[in-house]
């Protein structure tokens, strides 16, 4: 049993990347503290390979690790990961995953959660696109900022892989260009900042 809506208040922030974003990832999440009261969701652009991420990056993070599967629920203080050839929605406090909607081309798998954040989550949004290529995630940066949560491109310089950081800043709707490990200090800043879940 679901105890209201008081219990997601807390800030979700959606790392957005794929070439190049592993180094991203862990910069930033060396530079978090394990008990800041936010959920962190990498969005890891994979068509077919299996993500490893959820091997990879417990070494760096005194945070939970979880490779997301359907209906999980939403917490604080975790590290989530998107599984490969899955679109990411949220209701209710809770993962949902589909079939991935766009399976040729570039995926648009950080846009589609981005927005379902918009409409499902009452909490502080933060959304970070870090390194990649093509630009998935830009097009759902205004609509972030509409209900009041907060935009961050990495640095194109700290980039491997500059395209979706410079695709994110094209669209306007970026509040802050930082490097990995301002990035970490600034979701810390706005950690601070929020309303703490009762």
């Amino acid at each position: 049993m679901k105890t209201g809506s008081n219990n997601r208040d807390f800030p979700v922030v959606c790392v957005g990347g794929s070439a190049g974003g592993l180094d991203t990832y862990i910069r930033l999440l060396k530079h978090l503290p394990a008990d800041m009261g936010v959920a962190i969701v990498i969005v890891n652009h994979l068509r077919t390979v299996a993500t490893l991420l959820h091997e990879i990056l417990p070494q760096y993070t005194k945070m939970p690790v979880e490779l997301i599967s359907e209906k999980l629920d939403i917490v604080p203080n975790h590290v989530f990961i998107i599984p490969e050839k899955r679109d990411l929605h949220v209701l209710e406090g809770e993962f949902r995953l589909k079939p991935i909607s766009k399976p040729h081309g570039w995926p648009d798998v950080i846009t589609v959660f981005l927005r379902s954040l918009t409409e499902n989550w009452d909490g502080k949004l933060i959304a970070v696109i870090v390194s990649g290529f093509d630009g998935d995630g830009a097009a759902a940066l205004c609509g972030i900022k509409e209900v009041g949560g907060m935009t961050i491109a990495q640095q194109p310089d700290t980039a491997n892989q500059p395209d979706m950081p410079e695709s994110a800043i094209a669209s306007g709707c970026i509040d802050f260009i930082l490097s990995p490990e301002n990035i970490a200090k600034k979701i810390i800043e706005i950690s601070h900042a929020a309303p703490k879940a009762v």
